[in-house]
């Protein structure tokens, strides 16, 4: 290894265990309190946020009925309740279910073998006889042979399930009159803390009348359920081991 990687690496590792040292005692500080709960913030102002930007349709000029009570547009002969500007809310109904089996074998098997003679060759054929030791035999020149064998099996059985219901709020709306909507809830039992985010694109014309969407309707959707605290700390390997598996080659 080269001086160059070997301080690159002694700077990972360095570094790594400065992120350990400082997590440490920030755990060790917290020894016997429930995990804190994330503050209410306004989602636009959280650092990584970006506008969703999509493919929008051409401006139709909005027309008027005289003498009308319909008005153009409109969901309803009423005031519509469901969520339509910026900051109005509804409930996303989350339901997923995930099944997946998948059995794979492979088996490869590979024999190979090659002869080579020289039975003429200009006369040099006689002459080689007196350079190698133990004679020369240009009927068989050269002779090889290989083999190789390969077999492999895998499987993956997985059966996952949420169901759920999360309030979000709109974020943004978009030209074309969808909505960009973002929401995120938190539960502590005990020591754990268990986080479920939605964010998406929905249009408004799927919005239930009492202000619900399903959770397979929303565009783009991002989905995030998991949890932090106890239970989920011993559920990952240290930190020396994950710094260990990147920086390993075998």
């Amino acid at each position: 290894m080269s001086m160059r990687k070997s301080l690159h690496v002694g700077a990972l590792f360095l570094a790594a265990s400065c992120l350990a040292g400082c997590n440490a005692a920030d755990r060790l500080s917290k020894i016997g309190e429930t995990p804190k709960l994330s503050a209410i913030e306004n989602p636009t102002a959280q650092p990584g946020y970006k506008r969703v930007s999509m493919p929008m349709p051409e401006v139709a000029p909005v027309s008027y009925q005289p003498n009308s009570l319909w008005r153009g547009g409109a969901k309803g002969f009423f005031k519509d309740p469901r969520a339509k500007q910026v900051g109005d809310l509804l409930t996303v109904k989350v339901q997923i279910t995930d099944k997946a089996e998948i059995e794979n074998t492979t088996t490869r098997t590979r024999t190979s073998s090659e002869s080579a003679a020289v039975n003429n060759l200009l006369g040099f054929e006689t002459k080689a006889a007196k350079v190698f030791p133990k004679g020369f035999d240009p009927t068989n020149l050269a002779d090889t042979a290989s083999s190789s064998a390969h077999q492999g099996t895998g499987s993956v059985d997985r059966k996952e399930t949420v169901t759920t219901n999360v309030a979000a709020v709109v974020t943004q709306m978009l030209p074309n009159g969808s909505l960009v909507i973002e929401g995120k809830q938190e539960v502590r039992v005990n020591y754990e803390i268990r986080e479920l985010i939605v964010a998406g694109v929905v249009r408004t014309e799927d919005i239930d009348a009492d202000n619900t969407i399903p959770s397979e309707k929303i565009a783009q959707a991002r989905i995030a359920y998991g949890g932090r605290g106890q239970i989920s700390d011993v559920q990952q390997p240290r930190y020396g081991q994950q710094v260990m598996d990147v920086l390993l080659p075998f």
